[in-house]
């Protein structure tokens, strides 16, 4: 797998996913996708789900309700011999319109950043099957 190559999840929020009033659903949440972004990168690049070691920065940019229709996308940035650096942004793409019905959702016309991050995951060297 060539570096920057993306992986993208796209997936409804639902009711469960819903922590707060409002239908507001918890941050960690979009962390969660990301880190089946990095699983997915993993395997591409090394055959190995290997293990997400540390985030270096996130940033929470506008909230997610449960109904919204997200986006995680990341991509392995830099690649030493077991660590890999990645970045990750989700995407909100279609939002609830309950002001016009219960039922009732737009496509959004642009994206909406909800969360950027960067980290860095390990695949240990006996673990790596897929050569770079």
């Amino acid at each position: 797998m060539p570096l920057n190559e993306k992986v993208t999840l796209r997936l409804r929020m639902s009711q469960a996913d819903a922590h707060y009033g409002g239908d507001l659903v918890d941050g960690a949440r979009m962390l969660a996708l990301f880190g089946d972004v990095a699983t997915e990168l993993l395997v591409r690049h090394d055959g190995d789900e290997g293990l997400f070691r540390a985030y270096d920065a996130v940033e929470f940019l506008a909230p997610v309700y449960a109904g919204d229709y997200v986006e995680a996308e990341g991509e392995i940035v830099r690649a030493g011999a077991t660590s890999r650096a990645m970045r990750f942004e989700a995407r909100k793409v279609i939002a609830p319109r309950r002001d016009l019905s219960d039922s009732a959702a737009e496509v959004l016309a642009a994206p909406v950043v909800v969360c950027r991050a960067s980290g860095t995951c390990v695949v240990p060297k006996d673990k790596q099957r897929t050569a770079r």
